[in-house]
């Protein structure tokens, strides 16, 4: 990934983030709850803090940005909340990378068990979450798939297919 940068996501990112989803005219507009989600105001169903997040720069624009936080919502310890990629950047990467990130913030949190609701929208995002070993939460969840332990992630030994 030359030239892509990441590091830790700002409440002032946020602005950044919808311009960022402004790109892909097939998606939605940015979540207008996402400062207060940065900010710590808003809670979605079961969120705990601490909340963190990540973001990719290249060419100095942002191309994408993860967000995720500690829950107890379906029995899980961490939820991803927020991924996104822009589309002149996807296939490169950038979306396994910015998971891995969030992986690692998991883990430091000892939150193993985590769980994302997969946009029913992005046809691409099921397979990139099965591809980087997530299954469904359970046999009736059509956009819930988590990891049993988010660590596999970060494992060597399993690395991704590239659906990202």
């Amino acid at each position: 990934m030359e030239g892509v940068s990441f590091r830790p996501a700002v409440v002032e990112d946020v602005a950044g983030m919808a311009e960022c989803r402004m790109i892909d005219p097939s998606v939605h507009a940015a979540d207008p709850r996402m400062t207060a989600y940065f900010k710590g105001d808003h809670h979605p169903r079961l969120a705990l803090l601490p909340r963190a997040g990540y973001v990719a720069f290249a060419r100095g624009r942002m191309i994408g940005y993860i967000a995720g936080h500690l829950t107890k919502r379906h029995g899980c310890a961490g939820e991803v909340q927020y991924l996104f990629v822009a589309p002149a950047w996807r296939k490169r990467g950038i979306a396994s990378a910015l998971l891995q990130l969030m992986a690692k913030w998991f883990q430091e949190n000892a939150a193993a068990k985590v769980c994302v609701c997969v946009d029913a929208g992005s046809p691409a995002a099921m397979p990139f979450y099965r591809s980087h070993g997530a299954s469904p939460l359970n046999p009736y969840s059509r956009h819930w798939v988590m990891w049993e332990d988010i660590g596999i992630i970060l494992s060597p030994n399993n690395p991704p297919h590239r659906a990202s």
